[in-house]
């Protein structure tokens, strides 16, 4: 990678050194040193590290769908998702699925990558600020910071043993440093400095405040399982910040619900009547095929297991924390339309409509869910019976729809990095933590009332509930072991399809026992993805460091165990 550099820098020294008019002006469509040097270049800089939150960047290294600033294919390598489509569409991130990982694999380049380009240009928005006397920029210096305290997030919980590059190693090109462990630290310092840097509001979406900082850098201790430290970032964002709930669940998957007062920090995507580059080009693979509008390619497919989560006791209504898995939600896995199908009739949490699609009831105002029609993988295949609904348009939503000639979708959905809903729960997951289940009660009920009392999904003549929907809070936390139980699988089934289910499991330190019984479990309705799937094994909980990283590296980068 050095010589690299080396050889470029040199190659633009010759080429100056025959032109005195070249180095004196700056080439057609290039801006100077000095043009930059200001607010305005700085802004320049910030919005193109703003732009690298989706992960889609030119000149991509790995599998470009890895990029995905949503995580939707962690989803796939937990438990609440199949990879979707045929087994052979996409075969690398088969091979992750099927936990058969090699260090090789373009998906785990693809998310390094993506990550690093995002650690870059924040970098070179500090190092910019650095060289730029006379003016106050701790506002755009701080956006900057939490932009690279984000992107190091990421590759922290994803790969484990990590480099870091300070905006030092950036401005002098040092980017080959090793990744003797954890850079925790380092998050840290940069989240603790934007919150203390940023103002309160922010007059355009998007732009993270001094809130949203303060929940980030709450949400970094909470994965450390750093309970008091997170705790009390997160009481004080949730009783003095300006968040609330929406009133209904599914306004945070559509246009009118948009940086509403349930958004923390999101993804600003936006769709046109074409392809817009602006719109969710990683998550393009992850609409129905053909489903009811055309749109390709049927990826993204919610699991049985998933599905069985929402199961609620007919009498309480609260969830089967123990035996949901005792008995699988009515699904219609090898049938065709034409053939006989009873929707389930059993109590159900009435989120399941709005985060899965499932035949027999309204998928996201389209109408009734005809059955295998709309799924593209056949049934030898391991994707299973289910849409994804969260990442789909509701029917009428046009603001958010961009569809292009052979029918992919670059949605203009905002993605929630952290919404409110995410701060209660893990607010009342570092409650539980530190024994104090009064607030960790209060804060999972304020989650649970809002389904309870939201829109239910409507059956098709709309003069009724399309399922039995069940649901109402706790009265209680009898203890702490119960308490536990609840918070971790009220998180569950707020925010599945969403992203967060993986991490949260490696926070938990239960991910080889959980994806391992899932592997058991789904055969139930998959009978052959027992048959392809490997063990999950302790080495899975962070993904290799990417081999090509480690051979530009000329074996600076170290390999994490197991690989």
């Amino acid at each position: 990678m050095k010589k690299k550099l080396i050889y470029l820098f040199s190659l633009f020294a010759v080429i100056s050194a025959c032109s005195d008019d070249f180095t004196e002006q700056p080439a057609v469509g290039a801006l100077s040193d000095a043009a930059v040097q200001n607010e305005d270049g700085v802004e320049l800089l910030l919005i193109g590290a703003y732009s690298t939150l989706d992960g889609i960047r030119n000149n991509l290294a790995g599998n470009g769908f890895a990029a995905s600033g949503d995580n939707w294919w962690f989803d796939v390598i937990a438990d609440d998702a199949h990879k979707g489509s045929t087994d052979g569409d996409q075969a690398d991130l088969f091979e992750m699925e099927i936990y058969n990982w090699t260090t090789g694999n373009p998906y785990v380049l693809g998310k390094w990558s993506s990550i690093f380009a995002g650690i870059n240009r924040a970098n070179a928005v500090i190092a910019l600020i650095g060289t730029i006397e006379d003016t106050d920029l701790s506002g755009k210096l701080a956006e900057a910071r939490f932009l690279r305290g984000h992107f190091n997030f990421e590759l922290q919980r994803i790969y484990g043993n990590v480099p870091y590059i300070s905006e030092e190693n950036y401005a002098n090109t040092e980017f080959n440093q090793p990744n003797p462990g954890p850079i925790w630290d380092e998050i840290e310092a940069d989240l603790q400095f934007a919150m203390d840097n940023l103002p309160a509001t922010q007059a355009q979406s998007g732009r993270p405040t001094s809130w949203a900082a303060q929940a980030y850098l709450g949400k970094v201790h909470l994965q450390q399982s750093e309970w008091a430290e997170a705790f009390a970032l997160l009481e004080d964002v949730i009783n003095n910040g300006p968040y609330s709930l929406n009133p209904e669940f599914v306004a945070n998957f559509e246009s009118a619900g948009e940086n509403s007062s349930e958004a923390v920090f999101a993804i600003q995507f936006t769709a046109d009547d074409g392809q817009s580059f602006n719109g969710n080009i990683g998550g393009v693979l992850n609409f129905p095929n053909p489903g009811p509008f055309g749109s390709c390619c049927g990826f993204y497919q919610p699991s049985q297991d998933l599905v069985n989560a929402f199961q609620t006791d007919e009498t309480t209504g609260l969830p089967l924390l123990d035996t949901f898995n005792q008995s699988d939600v009515a699904n219609d896995y090898g049938i065709e339309d034409e053939d006989a199908f009873t929707p389930h009739t059993g109590p159900l949490d009435p989120r399941l409509d709005y985060t899965v699609g499932r035949r027999g009831i309204d998928y996201n105002r389209y109408g009734t869910f005809p059955g295998h029609s709309w799924i593209r993988a056949t049934f030898s295949d391991i994707s299973g019976p289910y849409l994804p609904a969260k990442n789909v348009y509701q029917s009428g939503d046009t603001d958010n729809q961009g569809t292009g000639a052979w029918g992919q979708q670059h949605s203009g959905i905002n993605y929630h990095i952290i919404r409110f809903a995410d701060v209660l729960l893990m607010g009342a997951e570092a409650a539980v933590e530190t024994n104090d289940l009064a607030s960790a009660l209060t804060w999972v009920n304020m989650v649970r009332n809002r389904a309870k009392n939201m829109t239910y999904v409507q059956n098709e003549a709309g003069d009724a509930d399309a399922a039995n929907y069940v649901i109402e809070p706790y009265t209680s936390f009898a203890d702490q072991a119960f308490a536990r139980k609840a918070v971790r699988h009220e998180r569950r089934l707020e925010l599945g399809m969403e992203g967060h289910r993986l991490f949260d499991l490696y926070r938990w330190g239960n991910g080889v026992e959980v994806i391992n019984e899932y592997i058991s479990n789904e055969s139930r309705t998959i009978a052959n993805f027992g048959t392809k799937a490997n063990a999950f094994e302790a080495k899975n909980e962070v993904l290799p460091i990417p081999l090509s990283a480690i051979d530009l590296s000329g074996g600076i980068l170290q390999q994490n165990p197991g690989y």
